[in-house]
């Protein structure tokens, strides 16, 4: 049967294996790197205008009438950043007709929880403060936990909420209890249980919460009172338990699983999938 993950499994493995030699800094240089390859058409279409919002390094991307939304990249809370996320953000800028403020947040271990979750709790306040109200909240992996818990603090603080969420791969369970970390491992070239466990770690240090405090895992939290959520996964996607589960917990959420696809699969232009997901995104938003 034929494999369309085949070359991306080949790519990682040897992107991955060169890691083994690098500190952090290099790791995070390599890995926007890697991404900037496996996504060129977006990295060209990105034509990123930086700011810093909530003292913050940001860039904007997309068309500056557009309406505005605010996107957390992923990377485990460690890796991941403007540079990484440009293209995707710029493709699904255009699948939706927004404009996507994507920020710098503080990354672990050199600024550990709750850093990342303060980060983006402040640039959401900034943008409410400057008449531009993110109209939704997006992100892929660690940031779609990221934007689900910026909703949630919203939500307990009073402040406006946004029209929806639209998340890629959530990683919303850092305790992974899901079946699906053990039994997609194999299929998904992207990330694999002892790497989660270490950027878990690594995000919540000695003097963090547990990892299944809600204030780190959205998915044990009370769900009430949120906008609709779209979440595209992959199925071979080793954080798809997450998906499922929220969408099993949560009233309102439209869950859509790609056959065969693994976890963030949208970064990878060559999947014809990629770009469906990207469409179908976008029609969904648009009827919203």
């Amino acid at each position: 049967m034929n494999d369309p993950l085949a070359p991306i499994r080949a790519s990682l493995r040897r992107r991955v294996g060169g890691w083994a030699g690098m500190d952090l800094p290099a790791i995070r240089a390599d890995f926007a790197t890697y991404l900037t390859e496996v996504g060129p058409e977006g990295a060209a279409l990105a034509q990123p205008r930086e700011a810093v919002v909530a003292g913050l390094p940001v860039v904007w991307i997309g068309e500056p009438s557009a309406p505005p939304g605010l996107y957390f990249h992923g990377g485990g809370f460690q890796i991941g950043g403007l540079a990484s996320h440009a293209g995707l953000v710029a493709r699904l800028a255009r699948a939706t007709g927004m404009r996507l403020l994507l920020p710098a947040y503080r990354l672990a271990p050199e600024h550990r929880y709750p850093a990342a979750s303060d980060d983006a709790l402040a640039v959401y306040r900034a943008m409410l403060d400057t008449n531009q109200a993110p109209q939704a909240l997006l992100g892929d992996s660690a940031g779609g936990a990221l934007a689900l818990l910026t909703a949630l603090r919203a939500r307990d603080a009073g402040l406006p909420l946004p029209r929806a969420l639209i998340l890629l791969s959530p990683w919303l369970d850092l305790s992974l209890s899901g079946a699906s970390y053990e039994a997609l491992a194999p299929e998904d070239p992207f990330s694999k249980p002892a790497q989660l466990r270490a950027m878990a770690r690594s995000y919540l240090g000695r003097e963090g919460p547990s990892v299944q405090d809600p204030r780190v895992s959205p998915l044990f939290a009370n769900l009430d009172g949120l906008p609709p959520v779209l979440i595209h996964a992959g199925g071979s996607d080793i954080t798809l338990d997450d998906s499922r589960a929220l969408h099993q917990q949560m009233y309102g959420v439209t869950l859509r699983i790609h056959p065969g696809m693994c976890h963030h699969f949208q970064v990878f232009e060559a999947l014809p999938q990629a770009d469906a997901s990207l469409a179908e995104i976008g029609a969904w938003w648009r009827a919203l």
